[in-house]
């Protein structure tokens, strides 16, 4: 497995306020890499650096270098938004356009990419909400409001939404704080496919989340990456006091 993205001393600001230190990672494609930590510890700034939503924020900032297929995405030629169309996002509460059907929800980043045959709008909106399980659920009502849905279908439904601009990474932001048992299983289910084609990212308060999903762990804690490396070393024997002491529940 190569490396898909590299992040090499990143900081992140909010005004003069840091809230991520000289991070250093490598990620590899096309396996699932959880992001763990207390609540305040950088893990959703940390992932917003690697598509540049940071940016978005007022007074934000950033410094040091995220390395995409080698080429760095804060470099003064490269287009944001081309990299939010290569890093997809699934946010921590399902957000589906209101206004939008199940159907026009899922295609609306094609029509923003210019993509206008309908036939081909209709393939892969079928196919995305299949890679996203949803097909089967909503095939026969895809113009009805995409906020009629349940949570844990408006969800799948975002993921699908996601996929539908074929992205290469996936950031997930707790995608299942927001949802309950049975929903949070099909999504890790869904996780666990994906990454046979995607780099997934996802950041987790939920330690058995993590080590179900994920293939390296990352521990973060106030704005400093702790400790890294493969899920069930660190869940089994964690090289630093701070992650052991985390991940028995002595803290956070």
């Amino acid at each position: 497995m190569k490396d898909e993205v590299v992040v090499s001393d990143l900081n992140a600001y909010f005004g003069n306020v840091r809230a991520l230190t000289n991070i250093n990672i490598a990620i590899k494609e096309k396996m699932a890499t959880a992001i763990i930590g207390p609540s305040g510890c950088g893990k959703s700034t940390f992932i917003r650096c690697i598509n540049r939503l940071h940016e978005l924020v007022t007074n934000a900032k950033v410094s040091g270098k995220v390395l995409l297929g080698g080429s760095d995405i804060y470099s003064s030629e490269v287009d944001p938004i081309q990299i939010r169309r290569k890093v997809g996002m699934v946010f921590q509460r399902p957000n589906p356009f209101p206004a939008l059907s199940i159907y026009d929800n899922v295609a609306a980043g094609l029509k923003l990419n210019g993509i206008k045959t309908k036939d081909h709008i209709d393939d892969i909106v079928e196919q995305s909400l299949k890679m996203s399980t949803l097909w089967d659920e909503v095939k026969d009502k895809l113009n009805v409001s995409g906020v009629s849905l349940s949570g844990g279908q408006q969800q799948r439904l975002c993921i699908a939404r996601a996929l539908a601009v074929k992205p290469e990474i996936i950031l997930f932001d707790e995608p299942c704080s927001a949802l309950d048992p049975i929903s949070t299983a099909k999504i890790e289910e869904l996780i666990f496919k994906l990454k046979q084609n995607y780099t997934i990212i996802i950041v987790t308060h939920n330690m058995q989340q993590a080590a179900r999903v994920s293939d390296d762990t990352a521990f973060f804690l106030m704005g400093e990456l702790i400790e890294f490396g493969k899920t069930q070393d660190i869940f089994t024997a964690p090289k630093d006091k701070k992650t052991e002491a985390y991940i028995t529940g002595r803290f956070g």
